[in-house]
């Protein structure tokens, strides 16, 4: 993984976390996925909370001049899904995290936690 793709996974989390995102998880799926070289998979209590998350992600990476080249979900806010390229940040309400459990699906992945993913950085 490049250093320019572990800035991406720092900028994703902590814009997620600036709009109070929970359980911020970060999976590496490189070399498991040829869709992108990690997820970053995190909740949110409501519908509107998962809106403004997604929101600040674009807009605090757009500020670094990184374009999200793809969206899905913006309007039910139950699962937005913004495709950076290498990155890609999956924003769930609980219960849809609960129910579609992407850390069961990609179980190959190694996942790390927000702080991990940070120390791991440095």
């Amino acid at each position: 993984m490049s250093d320019t793709t572990k800035t991406l996974e720092e900028m994703i989390v902590a814009a997620a976390e600036d709009k109070k995102a929970t359980d911020v998880v970060v999976l590496n799926v490189d070399g498991v996925s040829s869709v992108a070289d990690f997820y970053v998979v995190c909740s949110a209590k409501s519908t509107i909370q998962v809106q403004a998350i997604a929101d600040n992600i674009e807009d605090e990476l757009k500020k670094q001049g990184i374009d999200l080249l793809h969206k899905e979900g913006h309007r039910q806010g139950r699962w937005i899904l913004l495709d950076f390229g290498s990155g890609i940040a999956h924003i769930f309400v609980e219960e849809e995290r609960e129910y579609y459990n992407l850390e069961r699906l990609w179980g190959k992945a190694r996942a790390m936690d927000s702080e991990e993913q940070l120390s791991e950085n440095k």
